[in-house]
């Protein structure tokens, strides 16, 4: 496989990959959290586009969940998201810059690796399942499963699961289809039901034109938002970054691109990040990361090099200069029930990594990571597995 940078039908489906994480969680963002929605699509587009050439194969790019969870389900400021930006940047600068990153993963055995990757597997899994179910948070604070359809059932069955069932339905036929992309298919045939049924485009006209996003929009947090940033949304959220975004996210690029992930380590993955949260610091976007979830998604509709990425990045760049806040009326054209099917096919393709080990113990690590984060969340298992895995290699104990 070559490391150029590649266009193809299937490299564009494989760039759709992982919007069932992002535009639900920036929808939500936007609507609830109030942030600028130029800033957010402006900075996701330059932060694919720089990923493209940084790393040059597919690489994704995804809210921070701990964080960007939180703050839809307690309407917290935007400023004070705003500044968890900041820390975020300043922390995986140290880590990445120093090289601690490198001496953390030294400890990071593979099945906790494997447990993080099963774990948002399966938390991917039950996302998708709830944006068709209807009972997702940013559904759920909307009061409706498809807020911007004109109607939520047909004949007194949830749209969302006739529409998730049939596209899904759909997708399995068409996953390895390089002619006609699955994704392709799922996406378009989403935003055609949205032009039919949906009640949002006429806002997508309003900033038309040539829009910038703001610069320091929600004025300087105080010290005040940065502690409250630090100690709510950014302690919570590192662990998760490392175990997921950082090292779960090089182990699967590996798997994947075996010599062309070189440039996909974990250092550069701490810089990448850095610096995507400082320019969203200033430019209004929200806390960003290369979830092993998107790169899974992306990976199973057919997307192998930074192609992909300056794609999309092209596509979201282009709509948030030209739309500005319009851009969200663009989004919204897509059913969440259509964005969750990618969900489940990320959490399914991710899931299925641990098929590599096969030791009891091994298992045993895995099981205890997902149970943990099932019961708490991702950080807590990632802690624990580590503890877990360190002491089930004693000879002593049989498992």
């Amino acid at each position: 496989m070559s490391s150029q940078l590649k266009f193809s039908r299937t490299e564009f489906a494989g760039s759709l990959g992982d919007l069932g994480t992002l535009l639900p969680l920036s929808v939500g963002l936007i609507a609830i959290n109030h942030l600028d929605a130029t800033g957010i699509f402006f900075t996701i587009g330059l932060f694919y586009i720089f990923s493209a050439f940084y790393f040059r194969v597919t690489s994704p790019v995804e809210p921070m969940k701990v964080i960007s969870g939180y703050a839809i389900a307690t309407a917290i400021p935007a400023v004070q998201i705003q500044a968890s930006c900041f820390w975020v940047f300043l922390i995986l600068l140290v880590l990445g810059a120093t090289g601690l990153i490198d001496l953390i993963t030294k400890y990071i055995s593979k099945p906790v690796v494997r447990g993080v990757q099963l774990s948002t597997g399966i938390l991917l899994l039950s996302q998708g399942i709830r944006l068709m179910t209807g009972t997702s948070a940013v559904q759920l604070a909307q009061g409706s499963a498809e807020p911007f359809l004109l109607f939520d059932t047909v004949a007194g069955v949830p749209i969302g699961i006739l529409l998730g069932g049939a596209l899904g339905v759909l997708c399995l036929f068409l996953l390895d289809n390089k002619r006609l992309p699955a994704a392709v298919v799922v996406v378009g045939s989403g935003m055609a039901i949205g032009l039919l049924f949906g009640g949002t485009l006429g806002g997508g006209w309003a900033d038309f034109g040539f829009n910038l996003p703001p610069v320091l929009p929600y004025g300087l947090p105080t010290m005040s938002d940065f502690s409250f940033a630090l100690i709510v949304l950014v302690l919570p959220q590192i662990p998760m970054t490392v175990g997921n975004a950082i090292i779960a996210n090089a182990d699967l690029s590996r798997q994947y691109f075996q010599e062309n992930s070189a440039r996909v380590t974990h250092k550069r993955l701490c810089l990448s990040m850095a610096l995507a949260n400082f320019v969203s610091f200033f430019l209004a976007g929200f806390p960003m990361c290369h979830g092993a979830g998107g790169l899974a998604s992306r990976y199973r509709f057919g997307a192998r090099t930074g192609g992909s990425n300056l794609i999309i990045g092209m596509v979201f760049l282009l709509i948030a200069i030209l739309f500005g806040t319009g851009t969200l009326a663009i989004v919204q054209l897509i059913p969440l029930s259509v964005l969750g099917i990618l969900l489940v096919f990320a959490g399914g393709q991710l899931g299925l990594s641990i098929v590599d080990l096969l030791t009891r113990k091994e298992l045993f690590v895995i099981l205890m990571i997902v149970g943990i984060t099932l019961a708490s969340n991702l950080a807590a298992g990632f802690i624990a597995g580590i503890a877990i895995d360190r002491m089930v290699r004693w000879e002593k104990l049989s498992i």
